[in-house]
């Protein structure tokens, strides 16, 4: 696991933490689907390079 998977999968869960807090908040929902779709973008970036599917 290299230090980019890492990074990767770390803002991802950031991002997720953002988006339930957001939504507690009752944040407008753009700012809540947006977030959402970082989240999944990073974790799914960080775990497809830790399965050495994308270099």
């Amino acid at each position: 696991m290299t230090g980019l998977n890492t990074v990767l999968i770390l803002v991802g869960l950031f991002l997720a933490g953002g988006v339930y807090s957001f939504s507690k908040q009752g944040m407008p929902k753009g700012v809540i689907v947006l977030l959402g779709i970082g989240s999944v973008m990073c974790l799914v970036a960080g775990v497809m390079r830790i399965q050495g599917l994308w270099d």
